[in-house]
């Protein structure tokens, strides 16, 4: 019945993929329409630029400065800012990049003492930086379609990537370079589809010491590399391309971190980049699995609290986790989560997801494999941001058009996801911007691809578990409607407003809550229903090896 359910049964099979030289010339060959997306994207962006930006802005400033002002040894040691360096050498080194036309600009920009410079000229300069290097990844994202099996479905999921709400909302507004780093993770995966796995590794190396949260996909990247690189297809080492890999890794690192190592602040640099001192949830919950452990620790307490039950209860945990603070995470019901959890639960997880992906190293199955690596570290790590969803939707759009079951887990991973990311947006006209941007792109992929992976409900279990999804998927209206009346109905007496402030904003935090807990439902949902559909896939890799042989 499940296996109905998620569409298991598909008859669908994997293309075998062809790259011949009179498919998509040297060239580019930019057609019209991918001039249109383009300039239509960058005139929004640009409109976009007086927008409201959040202290990552600032961050990204005071970065410039250190690396402008600062000899290299000073980096990752400089406290005159709160923000301090906490990314990898190679970011470090992008941002040394973009200081120097930034201090012919303004030299005010790169003043290291300068601290929230705000003018229109460091705004400018700072949005334009993301949106040229985002080029990267509408780049790579045309060459995903030169060389694929169905041009006009990958076209499509080419432009979802490129137009992302995700990327309009933490990019391009609330202020990040995730469309670069992205780019650079697509750029490895589209060598990894065109066969240059040696290219795939390296581009993949280059993007871990740029920002270090990747190395959730990691595991995925190094048993895909050595069984299908660096083993022959009967097991046996291949000797040349293991040292080529290993050498041509070896070397990306050496040339971000060699420098440090030579200076000794290897342990200074990773201080920096894993702050194990803060919490096991963020200010705002990301919609993982904590998020829902939370909540119910919360209910359980509530329900202590009015039916005078005899359990214990930890009094630090009654107000820790419901206050929207950045601090340690107490439960007062349910044992605390210690980093040691989450890495064991993470670690378990991804040895089944490693484990079925050694036996069948393809390139779907490494696809998927990484996107699920993304989804675990995602619902169990410690600390996760909620912007960290990004390394679920951006490869998992990949898969959406393989056949319904990809593509429903896709739909509902996504609409969760780009949900959860509104609280990054809180003011008026930002709101409006999100909202509509993301049902606009949410009916343009929809409408684009349902018609081409549609399958007819085979049981009625499917039948079932389609209405249930659909109604989850409805409730998005209602919890937006929630969010945007709650302030409103909150404050219309005097009353309201002082229980909201006597109580520690407790209540100011219900739609976050609220917010995270419906989110993580559909996210938690969508990783069972791609766990499943990937683990009960036929294993295809024997039969490539038989015919190799």
């Amino acid at each position: 019945m499940v296996a109905e359910a998620t569409g298991v049964q598909s008859t669908v099979q994997e293309k075998p993929k062809t790259y011949t030289a009179n498919l998509w010339p040297q060239n580019w060959n930019i057609h019209p329409t991918e001039w249109d997306i383009l300039i239509v994207s960058t005139l929004l962006k640009v409109l976009l630029f007086p927008a409201y930006h959040s202290t990552d802005f600032e961050v990204h400033r005071n970065w410039l400065a250190i690396t402008h002002s600062l000899p290299i040894s000073q980096w990752y040691y400089d406290t005159t800012s709160e923000w301090t360096l906490d990314y990898p050498p190679f970011f470090a080194f992008f941002e040394k990049l973009l200081s120097i036309p930034a201090s012919f600009i303004d030299p005010k920009i790169v003043d290291l003492n300068n601290l929230n410079y705000d003018s229109w000229s460091v705004v400018a300069y700072q949005r334009s930086t993301v949106i040229i290097t985002e080029l990267l990844l509408g780049a790579v994202a045309l060459k995903f379609v030169r060389g694929a099996v169905d041009p006009a479905t990958q076209h499509i999921i080419s432009a979802s990537l490129f137009l992302h709400p995700g990327f309009l909302i933490i990019d391009h507004i609330h202020f990040q370079y995730n469309g670069f780093l992205f780019g650079i993770l697509l750029w490895s995966i589209l060598m990894a589809r065109n066969g240059n796995k040696l290219a795939s590794g390296i581009l993949f190396a280059v993007l871990l010491n740029f920002k270090h949260i990747y190395m959730y996909i990691a595991p995925a990247y190094f048993i895909y590399l050595l069984r299908s690189f660096c083993l022959s297809p009967s097991g046996q080492l291949q000797i040349k391309n293991f040292l080529s890999l290993a050498n041509a890794v070896i070397g990306v690192f050496i040339a971000s971190l060699g420098p440090f190592l030579l200076m000794g602040q290897i342990p200074q640099l990773l201080s920096r980049l894993f702050p194990f001192t803060r919490g096991l949830n963020h200010a705002y919950w990301a919609p993982n699995a904590w998020a829902l452990v939370t909540a119910l620790d919360r209910v359980l307490l509530k329900y202590i609290q009015r039916s005078s039950a005899n359990i214990a209860i930890n009094e630090e945990g009654i107000r820790s986790t419901s206050r929207g603070l950045v601090g340690d995470t107490v439960f007062a019901v349910i044992p605390n989560v210690k980093p040691i959890h989450t890495f064991t639960i993470t670690i378990a997880f991804q040895s089944v997801i490693l484990f079925k992906l050694w036996r069948n190293p393809t390139y779907k199955s490494f696809l998927t494999a990484l996107t699920l690596c993304g989804y675990v570290s995602y619902l169990f790590g410690w600390h996760v941001h909620e912007k960290a969803v990004l390394l679920v939707l951006i490869p998992l759009s990949l898969l959406a058009a393989e056949r319904q079951a990809y593509f429903r887990t896709f739909i509902l991973a996504s609409v969760a996801g780009i949900f959860s990311l509104f609280p990054l947006l809180f003011t008026p006209a930002e709101s409006i911007i999100k909202v509509l941007y993301s049902f606009l792109w949410l009916t343009f992929v929809y409408t684009a691809l349902s018609k081409r992976v549609y399958e007819f409900p085979k049981s009625l279990s499917y039948v079932i578990l389609d209405m249930v999804e659909k109604i989850y998927l409805t409730g998005f209206v209602f919890l937006q409607l929630f969010v945007m009346l709650f302030p409103i109905l909150s404050a219309r007496s005097k009353h309201a407003v002082e229980e909201i402030a006597s109580t520690d904003d407790s209540m100011a935090f219900l739609p976050l809550m609220v917010t995270s807990v419906y989110c993580a439902v559909g996210i938690v949902w969508g990783f069972i229903r791609l766990m499943f559909v990937y683990l009960n896939e036929e294993t295809t890799y024997q039969g490539q090896l038989s015919t190799i042989q």
